[in-house]
């Protein structure tokens, strides 16, 4: 496995797990960053380490302007893009529908669902046999949520999720014929900072007790699932959602 794979939202949890696992598995890696810098700079020290060249691209990936300079850099510093990974996110804050705001609906869904439409736009433009390239891969980042809803927390989160999947689904209907593989992994409960605003690792054992592998997932087991639909091991697969959520 080789090519030039940009991860947004690369430098922590399942984002840097990515990250460095594709370093392993032979990809040179931009790790996309909005503020931590430092983080970013430690996961690409890490994919260069593992003998892969890196690089970091500060960008918030909501904005358009800042998505064009990120994958302009990425062509600079690295090379034709292969592969992209849409994991950039956020959940917002933990409310009812009735108690939403204007404002965290639109940080939720301009990140999560717009950002991942510009990622791919850009991707596409770069490795679609109709615009010169070779072909590619796109993974984006779904969740369970999708599918259960986050009643009472994160209806929000989910609902953008949901917009993830018929995205994921229709993109790869629409650009296969390009060259291009897409499809999605459905996390469940991640061992990662996300938790923090529902109490962290204490909600563990209570999330452990529903899911019949009777615990949370890792990081690195996400990313074996995102490594493995970007490899050619997934080579006939597309338009599909794994989920990595322990049966949940």
């Amino acid at each position: 496995m080789n090519g030039t794979l940009l991860v947004t939202g690369g430098s922590r949890g399942i984002g840097a797990a990515i990250a460095r696992m594709a370093a392993g598995r032979g990809f040179d890696v931009a790790v996309n960053y909005r503020s931590a810098r430092s983080a970013a700079e430690a996961v690409a020290a890490d994919v260069q380490d593992a003998g892969q060249q890196a690089c970091i691209v500060q960008g918030d990936v909501s904005r358009e302007d800042d998505v064009r300079r990120v994958f302009e850099t990425v062509d600079r510093e690295l090379g034709r893009l292969t592969a992209l990974v849409n994991n950039a996110g956020v959940v917002g804050p933990v409310c009812r529908v009735e108690d939403l705001t204007h404002a965290t609906l639109r940080q939720v869904f301009d990140l999560n669902v717009i950002g991942s439409f510009l990622c791919a736009r850009e991707a596409i433009r770069r490795m679609s046999t109709r615009h010169g390239g070779s072909g590619g891969a796109i993974v984006n980042l779904s969740s369970i949520a999708a599918r259960l809803g986050n009643p009472n927390v994160w209806i929000h989160y989910a609902a953008s999720k949901g917009a993830i999947d018929s995205f994921t689904i229709g993109l790869a209907k629409e650009i296969g014929p390009d060259g291009i593989r897409v499809n999605a992994v459905a996390p469940g409960v991640i061992d990662t900072e996300i938790h923090e605003p529902l109490g962290g690792r204490e909600r563990y054992p209570a999330v452990a007790a529903e899911t019949p592998l009777r615990r949370v997932g890792t990081p690195d087991e996400v990313a074996e699932a995102v490594l493995w639909l970007l490899s050619d091991a997934a080579s006939f697969v597309t338009g599909t959602i794994v989920e990595a959520a322990g049966g949940r």
